[in-house]
Order: structure tokens, then sequence, then C-alpha cells
């Protein structure tokens, strides 16, 4: 599985991709506006950070603007993927990109039948908020699941990319039901890292090491 993090802060990506394990990047409005930076030249700095897809959000919800907002985004770096909502007109814009040969990742889904008609529309990457869902009393883990029946019932080349992962658990759930990607904020990735039992190890493995009066160099 494929990890993306979810962020827009340039210091977080440059060291998350030092690590080697970072495949991509996710931002949307929210985010930008969090990072304080100019949407355009960020998107540019974290595309040179980052050889995976790195999404990037319209901001028009007219299929016109859309479509132009989206073919700007794209010229930006190779590695760009255009982030379109889940609406008809969103649809309709990822349909003209993707015919073009333009990644799409079309976010904001919430049922399976919408992931069926993303995937008719040539997404990249479909977008599945599990952690939304889960808000609302609903079964954003199983909704993963049944994505991955579909698009496997149908060989759809979509990726199913999990979003609104919010715990160290949800990132093993949708890798046991083939999740493709795992968009996280850095504090997950980390936390992903974490056992007791590791902590445990390495301090007294540290301590005996000490008391042998060696070194490796």
């Amino acid at each position: 599985m494929k990890f993306f993090v979810d962020t827009g802060d340039i210091n977080e990506i440059r060291s998350l991709a030092d690590t080697g394990l970072l495949d991509g990047v996710t931002t949307n409005p929210t985010l930008i506006m969090k990072s304080g930076k100019d949407f355009v030249p960020l998107i540019r700095e974290i595309c040179g950070v980052v050889k995976g897809p790195v999404s990037a959000e319209v901001a028009s919800m007219d299929f016109e603007t859309m479509l132009k907002e989206g073919q700007k985004l794209a010229k930006i770096a190779d590695n760009v993927a255009v982030k379109v909502p889940l609406t008809e007109n969103g649809l309709r814009v990822c349909k003209h990109l993707s015919d073009d040969g333009i990644m799409v990742n079309v976010t904001l889904c919430f049922t399976a039948v919408q992931a069926l008609l993303a995937a008719k529309a040539g997404a990249t990457f479909i977008s599945p908020f599990i952690g939304r869902l889960e808000d609302i009393g609903e079964d954003g883990i199983g909704l993963i699941g049944d994505i991955r029946q579909i698009y496997d019932n149908y060989a759809f080349k979509t990726e199913i990319l999990a979003a609104s992962v919010r715990t160290a658990q949800h990132v093993l759930d949708v890798a046991r039901l083939g999740a493709d990607v795992a968009t996280m904020p850095p504090s997950i990735i980390r936390e992903l890292y974490k056992h007791q039992l590791t902590d445990k190890g390495i301090t007294q493995f540290t301590e005996d090491w000490k008391k042998t009066g060696q070194s490796i160099l």
C-alpha cells in the first residue's frame, strides 16, 4: 500500500520524504489555508520534493471554470493529480482531464456507487472519507471493502485512496481490505513506528551495549 501525507506543510513533507517511505501528497483548500502560503507556488515546491502524485484541488464548482482550473493546475508539474469533487460537474471534468492523460483524484466520496461513477469517468484515484463517515455513525472501513469488490469485479484501474484516516488502526484496516493508498496527517504516519515494546527493547539494548565498553566505529 502506498503512503501519502495529507498536509500543506512543506517542512513536514520534506522530513517525511527523507525517510524514503513517502509515495505522494494530498492537499485541500483547508490545508492550503493553514500553510499560509500561495497555492500555486506551494504545489510547485511540493512537486519538486516528492516524485509521486501531488493532489491539487480546484476551487470552482461550475464545469467550465473547474476545467480551466484543472488544466492550469496540471501544467504546474507532471506529477500533479488534479483534485475534483464528486459532483456531476466534477466527474465531467474528470472525464475530460483523464482523456487528456492527466491524473485526477475524485474527492469527497461517501458511497460505493459514487466510487463506481468516478471509475467510469476515468479517475486515477477515488478518495473515500472513512473518518467523516464514522463521525455520523456509518461504516467507513466497510466502504473500502465495498469499493474494492466493485473495482475488482470490473477490473477498474482507479486506485482506492483511503482518506480521512485518523488512527493507526484505520491504516491497518484499509490495508487488510486492499486499499491502494492511505493518505494521513504527518502525526499518524509517525505513530505507525511506535510500540511500547519497541521502545523498551531499544532502551535495554542501548544500556547493555554501553556496558560492553565497545564502539562499532
